[in-house]
């Protein structure tokens, strides 16, 4: 199965949430369960990206996902030398809540792909409202270590979850 080439926005009444499956409990569930309902809440806002074929119930399988939100963080928890250049109330950021790709396409570069979209929808969104970065709270050490490989660095620790980053203008340098 191949996936279209576009993200769009999860509607539930287009897209098949039931047949998604990462390996990671707590992603499918919030794919399957919980994604449309925080649309709705107006908390975040969930892209996929579909496949190129629809199911027999004519639903679209996704085939990935991203969810993002608006956040903020303490100054001190960015390090010393970011931190002193910033004012001392609550930093806004950009968070990337929730990246997850179908099992059937582990391996292929849809987590990069998921990624980059992200990066960039947020860049996008950026250009209206601003943001110091982007964080995200990584679920499993992997989730770290992919997060690490482009460019994101350690913030804190956030509810057990290691708490990770990489600064607008790190992204811009992307994109502009």
């Amino acid at each position: 199965m191949s996936w279209s080439k576009t993200f769009v926005e999860l509607d539930k009444h287009v897209h098949d949430r039931a047949s998604f499956d990462c390996g990671e409990a707590e992603l499918n569930t919030f794919i399957q369960t919980q994604a449309s309902k925080h649309m709705q809440a107006g908390i975040s806002r969930t892209m996929v990206l579909p496949a190129s074929l629809p199911l027999l119930n004519q639903k679209w399988p996704i085939c990935a996902f991203y969810s993002v939100a608006p956040s903020s963080i303490r100054r001190e928890t960015l390090p010393v030398s970011l931190a002193k250049k910033l004012p001392n109330y609550p930093i806004p950021v950009f968070l990337l809540a929730q990246l997850a790709v179908h099992r059937e396409y582990h391996g292929h570069g849809l987590g990069k792909v998921s990624l980059i979209r992200a990066l960039k929808y947020l860049w996008e969104v950026n250009a209206h409202m601003r943001a110091y970065a982007i964080v995200v709270d990584c679920l499993t050490p992997a989730a770290e270590a992919f997060y690490t490989k482009y460019g994101f660095q350690v913030l804190c620790d956030h509810n057990g979850r290691t708490r990770m980053f990489i600064p607008m203008k790190t992204v811009g340098q992307l994109f502009s």
